[in-house]
């Protein structure tokens, strides 16, 4: 489990309590011109305590795990305590929230610490976030409540887990201090692990201020940092949007074929990297629906699951409207640049998304009247409200020429009768290639999770870490940390909520 060290011993206690973590910064982004952030340093706790530290992370930075989990672990990981080496500063960057352009919106409660090299070779950020209150917190207290923070570290794990790029938690830390939301809850922090965070609304910050000079530094950070064949290309710029184009149009294919829906695509919360990044109102769907919509301020379904697509082409049109300046010597070639390269958008997206579906539904290769036959099912299910999950994976238990295995996928639906008709011309299908069941049936298991973070689940354990009880975070976190396994002694966490347990409306931290 990833759980702090079991120090057993009194004298092992006690000099673990001078030993402290050493991290090895280089901070490329703190390098940049000062209006780039704000340096600040993040507000110490009342009582730093490590509630969970997510050790093979840890391992993968090149960090001692045992010297984190001691109390000056602690310290640098609640922000009481800067560690050698770490320069803390807060992001400066715009955004578009729900279309409405917001000049400045910058890290209100969250910190850089620093950037660190892993064993793999990439740079990776150490974020704070719930770390106080910075030059960019506007109203906002600058901290953050247990409740999103597990939230965000469960998901985290999970979406990492199951292949699709992700920012992730090294650890959570609790505060010993209350914060004021709705009610008065529990204060964690944070510690965010990214390959960046640079984000689309980085870039709007400095073109709606007409800093071209600006938007030429930050794009050749990001073309050093992320993209580095772009300096090669014939036209950089050009070539960092369509990577950019690229990376965002798969990872939203990704989101949908797990029934994912972020909840809050702003392009604040849109990273460059192309990873998952601010977990907020976000949700695994149990009962499929395309128009679902969890969020508890997404009032029209802009972020509703079937929209993510569409949002993340606007999304991608602002940055490149940011980019503009550097895309061409006037404006009508800038454009034509521009275009083109969002034009790779939709045929990106379809291409990881339909090729995903034929994958889901165990087609080994694409052929005419495919496309079909996936969003065929795909109605059926939302007309009958079939859990999404839980018909995918039974359908890779159907043998092709066995219709008495249909009983579990024939469950998902209120009347059977609808997957039958279904099931007559996808048979047909299978049968024409030429694979033995057994192996598509493990094709199938392969890409069609078992186990995701069930809102309920997710509830559940935030519940009881806000009384103290953290087992029910790390029964959760050990099933979702192995998405496709069978699991038999935890195939409860299959089950879709009942009714008293459904959770309509999830909430941002802030």
């Amino acid at each position: 489990m990833n759980s702090p060290s079991d120090h057993s011993s009194i004298e092992r206690h006690a000099l673990d309590r001078t030993r402290a973590p050493v991290f090895r910064f280089d901070n490329s982004y703190a390098r940049l011109p000062e209006h780039f952030y704000a340096r600040v340093p993040p507000t110490p706790v009342a009582e730093p305590g490590l509630l969970r530290l997510n050790r093979p992370l840890a391992e993968q930075l090149g960090l001692d795990a045992d010297a984190l989990s001691t109390p000056a672990g602690a310290a640098i990981l609640a922000g009481n305590r800067i560690p050698d080496g770490a320069e803390p500063i807060a992001m400066a960057y715009a955004g578009h929230q729900y279309a409405q352009f917001v000049p400045s919106l910058g890290d209100g409660r969250a910190i850089l610490l620093g950037e660190l090299i892993d064993r793999a070779g990439r740079r990776r950020d150490i974020h704070l976030k719930g770390a106080g209150r910075t030059a960019f917190s506007r109203m906002g207290d600058g901290r953050a409540a247990l409740g999103p923070v597990l939230r965000e570290y469960v998901l985290g794990e999970a979406m990492a887990a199951l292949g699709i790029p992700t920012t992730r938690a090294l650890a959570m830390v609790a505060t010993g201090e209350e914060v004021y939301r709705e009610r008065i809850e529990v204060g964690a922090v944070l510690v965010r692990v990214a390959a960046g965070h640079v984000r689309v609304g980085t870039f709007e910050y400095f073109a709606r201020r007409n800093d071209t000079e600006a938007v030429k530094t930050l794009a050749d950070y990001v073309i050093a940092r992320h993209d580095p064949d772009c300096a090669e290309a014939e036209q950089p710029y050009q070539a960092l949007l369509e990577q950019v184009v690229a990376r965002q149009a798969e990872l939203i294919a990704q989101w949908m074929l797990v029934g994912f829906i972020h909840g809050v695509m702003n392009t604040d919360n849109v990273a460059i990297s192309g990873e998952t990044i601010d977990y907020g109102p976000c949700a695994f769907m149990d009962a499929f629906h395309p128009q679902t919509v969890y969020s508890s301020i997404d009032h029209f379904g802009r972020y509703a699951w079937d929209q993510q697509p569409r949002i993340g082409y606007w999304n991608l049109t602002q940055f490149a409207n940011s980019l503009l300046p550097l895309l061409g010597a006037d404006e009508d070639e800038a454009r034509q640049r521009a275009r083109a390269a969002l034009d790779r958008y939709g045929k990106a997206f379809e291409r990881r998304y339909y090729g995903g579906l034929r994958a889901k539904i165990g087609l080994l290769d694409a052929r005419a009247g495919d496309e079909d036959l996936a969003l065929d099912l795909l109605g059926r299910m939302a007309a009958q409200q079939a859990d999404f999950t839980n018909t995918f994976r039974t359908l890779g238990e159907v043998s092709a020429d066995d219709p008495a295995s249909d009983a579990p996928v024939r469950a998902q639906f209120a009347d059977p009768s609808v997957f039958d008709q279904w099931a007559v011309p996808w048979r047909e299908r299978l049968a024409s290639q030429a694979r033995p069941d057994s192996e598509r049936q493990a094709a199938m298991r392969a890409v069609n999770p078992a186990y995701i973070p069930r809102n309920h689940r997710v509830q559940q354990a935030i519940d009881a870490a806000n009384d103290g009880d953290l087992a029910p975070l790390d029964r959760l976190l050990e099933v979702v940390s192995r998405p496709f396994a069978e699991q038999p002694e935890h195939v409860e966490y299959r089950r879709p909520p009942r009714p008293d347990e459904v959770v309509e409306r999830t909430f941002c931290g802030t």
